[in-house]
């Protein structure tokens, strides 16, 4: 019975606690570990001077993966969440009119009419092949495990041929096939900021996002802030018994023969399992924890990683009727930033960014007449930005940047600032280089060439999480962890 069965989930990022809540329900007795004194991963909270702030994702999308997951699980979904409309903003520098993104595409046009007058015609064409993409891959490819090279590819070929022409070509490329002023073409791709790149270097099949957004399902407000996520699932997964254990980090192991036996944390505490799954990066883990050669520090560098992001958290003592939940800032160098991004710091002058106003719809998070704050400014990784002496200076611009914008100059009235380089994000998580979202989704970086949600020498040891399949965002990781509990549930069928 799986109830004689223990699972060590190592990791309570939304993979780990979505997986052991999946096991637990079906019989497993679950223990979680977690490097951290709270659960969550990037998925987190600061609770500063009164505020509250989300610290890594704050967007809410593909809300019915969520709800087929709450199915599965045989819950009622834990949190609340609200649809936006707009999605969100744009604002281009020299252009004092925001764009406001619209689900009505009717209404979006009316913005686009002296730059691109048939916007409309052109949007829903655009939409209808993003459409097409996500049919015709989501299961065939996204939502599946693969068992070998071979496997992925038969699935591959599933794949209507009529889609071939755009493994050719970038997401920005991709978008530029239907709309002609840079305004579109930039405001449009930028969703594949959501996959930790940018649209110069995320491959077009990724346009597949845009028919989530605009059509599909949308994004959403989570009602308190996207923390309530994590709490809502901690809460399930204490009914269940599932115990927690903070502030202990694998770092080594034991193993006989093809079984992982023990994993030993910081503390020198030795933790047994009948089945173990590693929410912690899942190639970071394997040469940090398991000493593999093929993932030592050398060979992770040549491995491709999503960008480094530094993250502001601001207090004001004032409110910004003029600023939207989610907002996009982007300067007059767009292109030249975006293609420099990756590996140029001294592109870093004219930046752009992201606001997100959690307090916009949540009014607790802030205390009466003020605003919480939440700034994402794309930046290098350390391997080639090791050093942030300069972030004050950085922080500044992008604070001045925002005021101006806005017509209203928030630095009098800012009471509480929080900073995050990768540096910090990198010794809080463990981040490859401070990468923010692990593996980037490269050719070769996806499907079966991406890490294994399954080990290659334990077959008691599994991966759930941003850098095994299907890949990175909040969506994924309930996805990869219905791909993971299909693999632990067939290994313990056979045991």
């Amino acid at each position: 019975m799986n109830k004689q069965k223990k699972v060590l989930v190592v990791g309570a990022g939304i993979g780990g606690l979505a997986t052991a809540l999946r096991l637990a329900k079906k019989g497993f007795k679950v223990q979680i570990v977690e490097k951290n004194n709270t659960p969550g991963g990037r998925l987190n909270q600061i609770k500063k001077d009164g505020f509250t702030f989300d610290t890594g994702p704050s967007f809410f999308s593909m809300s019915y993966e969520f709800e087929q997951f709450a199915k599965d699980c045989n819950i009622d979904l834990p949190f609340e969440y609200h649809a936006l409309d707009p999605l969100y903003t744009v604002s281009l520098r020299g252009n004092p009119k925001p764009y406001f993104l619209y689900k009505d595409t009717a209404r979006l046009a009316e913005q686009f009419v002296d730059v691109e007058p048939d916007f409309e015609e052109k949007m829903n064409a655009y939409l209808k092949k993003a459409e097409a993409l996500f049919n015709d891959t989501i299961e065939v490819i996204v939502k599946r495990n693969f068992n070998s090279l071979f496997d992925y590819m038969q699935a591959m070929m599933q794949v209507n041929p009529q889609h071939l022409p755009v493994l050719t070509r970038n997401f920005y490329q991709q978008v530029s096939q239907y709309f002609s002023s840079d305004e579109a073409r930039q405001i449009i791709s930028l969703v594949a900021f959501f996959l930790g790149r940018t649209s110069f270097d995320t491959m077009a099949i990724y346009t597949l996002l845009s028919y989530t957004e605009f059509k599909h399902d949308g994004y959403f407000n989570v009602k308190g802030g996207m923390y309530a996520i994590v709490e809502g699932l901690v809460r399930e997964l204490e009914k269940e018994q599932v115990e927690f254990v903070y502030n202990s980090e694998i770092v080594s192991c034991k193993y006989q023969d093809s079984q992982l036996t023990e994993l030993i944390d910081n503390n020198g505490v030795s933790r047994t399992a009948d089945i173990f799954v590693i929410n912690a990066d899942a190639a970071v883990f394997r040469g940090k924890v398991l000493e593999r050669k093929k993932y030592t520090p050398k060979k992770l560098d040549t491995m491709s990683w999503t960008m480094g992001y530094l993250t502001l958290y601001i207090g004001l003592s004032t409110k910004l009727p003029q600023v939207d939940h989610h907002n996009y800032y982007l300067g007059s160098n767009f292109k030249d930033y975006a293609k420099q991004i990756m590996k140029n710091p001294d592109k870093l002058e004219k930046p752009y960014y992201y606001v997100n106003v959690l307090s916009k719809h949540n009014a607790s998070c802030a205390p009466e007449g003020c605003e919480s704050l939440f700034f994402v400014c794309p930046v290098p990784t350390l391997a080639y930005k090791s050093n942030w002496d300069d972030r004050s200076e950085i922080v500044q611009s992008i604070l001045d940047d925002f005021s101006e914008r806005i017509e209203q100059d928030i630095n009098p009235h800012i009471i509480s600032k929080t900073v995050y380089t990768p540096l910090e994000w990198k010794d809080w998580l463990n981040l490859h280089q401070g990468s923010g979202l692990g593996l980037s989704h490269t050719m070769f970086q996806i499907g079966a060439f991406r890490p294994k949600n399954y080990d290659e020498q334990f077959a008691n040891t599994f991966y759930v999480g941003a850098s095994t399949i299907p890949g990175a965002g909040l969506p994924m990781g309930i996805i990869s962890s219905g791909l993971t509990t299909e693999r632990v549930l067939n290994y313990s069928k056979e045991v």
